[in-house]
């Protein structure tokens, strides 16, 4: 009885809002094989999301939003939404590759050079991973425009359990990308160099960090001198505990 209520309390609210606020579904056509992680920038309304595999998007928009389409391996492509777009099932978008050659290119390992630092994106603009876009679409949030982050899809998947698995989605994405930085920033040579540890165990005593805030606390503050000497004490505690397992096998 109670769930009959709320739908019948939303449902008007959706069907008002969603006039202004439509998902827009397409997919970025392409001679590059390259069409995961595109920048689909909505500037009217300063949020973005990337392009999955296959190059497949979908992102809120409204009529006369102004949409950005832009890579570092691709042309820019530029789109304002018109009421035809409501109507199509998929959007194509066509980009062309970058073909520009220079006469000398030089490889330099330095992460921070981004979509947003090269002004493909708006800086500080809101951009949502695979993993945060889908949790947000399952919760209906400004989905049809209000100023809750609840709606009907929400409660839905509120009580499938549709949310929790994405929400697990989300904090493995996390850490994953947690990972990834912890081995920019301290590559194998590193630690098999500076730390002494085997090869082998590179990968392990990564995944070991994640549960060290010891580490994680001055690796997120960028405090590299910190970092340098809590990873030395770690290691040699992560090679005793793995002296240990030896031992007891």
């Amino acid at each position: 009885m109670k769930l009959k209520l709320l739908v019948f309390l939303f449902l008007p609210c959706q069907f008002v809002f969603s006039q202004d606020i439509f998902l827009m579904k397409g997919k970025v056509v392409s001679d590059s094989r390259n069409l995961e992680g595109i920048h689909v920038v909505n500037y009217s309304k300063h949020e973005g999301v990337t392009t999955e595999r296959g190059g497949y998007f979908s992102v809120n928009v409204s009529i006369n939003d102004t949409l950005l389409f832009s890579a570092i391996h691709l042309k820019g492509y530029m789109h304002v939404v018109t009421e035809e777009d409501k109507t199509r099932e998929n959007f194509f978008v066509p980009m062309e590759s970058n073909t520009n050659l220079l006469d000398e290119v030089t490889v330099t390992k330095y992460k921070y050079v981004t979509t947003e630092n090269l002004g493909i994106i708006p800086r500080g603009m809101k951009s949502y991973t695979p993993a945060e876009r889908r949790l947000k679409q399952a919760v209906g949030e400004n989905r049809y425009g209000l100023s809750s982050s609840v709606s009907f899809d929400g409660i839905l998947n509120a009580i499938s359990g549709r949310t929790a698995m994405l929400k697990k989605e989300v904090e493995v994405e996390k850490k994953e990308r947690l990972i990834d930085d912890i081995k920019f920033q301290y590559d194998n040579e590193y630690m098999m160099n500076k730390l002494h540890l085997e090869e082998d165990y590179v990968d392990g005593f990564v995944y070991f960090l994640l549960d060290e805030q010891e580490f994680l606390i001055p690796f997120k503050e960028k405090n590299k001198t910190m970092c340098e000497f809590v990873l030395s004490k770690l290691a040699t505690k992560f090679l005793e505990l793995q002296n240990e397992n030896a031992n007891e096998k």
